[in-house]
């Protein structure tokens, strides 16, 4: 393969990898309080991404360089190998261990049929821990507002409801924390009264 036909292909695989690497951060800030939903559940995914990112730019020097003596391929290989040990392992401990538990509830307003509460389990243990959200809009506009993430073991959650047309409450033993639903769907500062 001609020199210049390397470096060609050498590069492309490098722009992919950039773009990769671009929808990983997208998907990185939108997954922030106010940040687009699709967005964030699309390319919040760094374990693909950034693992395609750096697989990709791994393959673009290979192709680039020729390898001709043996000492630039066994050391080429001991670069490889290590990087395998050491990406590997962390892709399977992200992926094994990265992740939330999944939707637990979700509640539709009952004056606004495009705003949902959703309550998410976001512990990797026995003991669940709840991420709370509000969902405003439809589709690919649709925006989440982050409540906060609430601690079963602590007893500081019991429930979560619309308490009224632009009102959520969050229950626990100790508290109760009321949210203010603003006309964008974003949310005011909690008041907390105790029970």
């Amino acid at each position: 393969m001609a020199a210049r036909r390397r470096k060609q292909i050498a590069w492309w695989l490098r722009g992919v990898a950039l773009a990769a690497l671009l929808a990983y951060l997208a998907g990185r800030h939108a997954s922030r309080s106010g940040g687009l939903v699709e967005v964030e559940r699309w390319f919040n995914r760094p374990v693909l991404l950034v693992g395609t990112a750096v697989v990709l730019v791994v393959a673009s020097l290979m192709v680039e360089r020729e390898f001709r003596t043996r000492g630039s391929q066994i050391g080429f290989a001991g670069g490889l190998a290590a990087l395998g040990c050491l990406g590997l392992p962390l892709a399977v401990m992200t992926y094994v261990f990265g992740g939330y538990g999944g939707r637990v509830d979700r509640f539709v307003s009952p004056n606004r049929p495009d705003r949902v509460l959703t309550v998410t389990n976001v512990a990797f243990s026995i003991d669940p821990v709840y991420r709370v959200e509000v969902v405003a809009g439809n589709g690919w506009s649709a925006r989440h507002w982050s409540m906060g993430v609430w601690d079963t073991s602590a007893d500081d959650f019991v429930r979560v409801d619309w308490s009224g047309p632009d009102q959520i409450t969050v229950t626990g033993r100790k508290a109760l924390t009321v949210f203010d639903v603003r006309p964008d769907g974003s949310l005011s500062e909690p008041r907390v009264a105790t029970r």
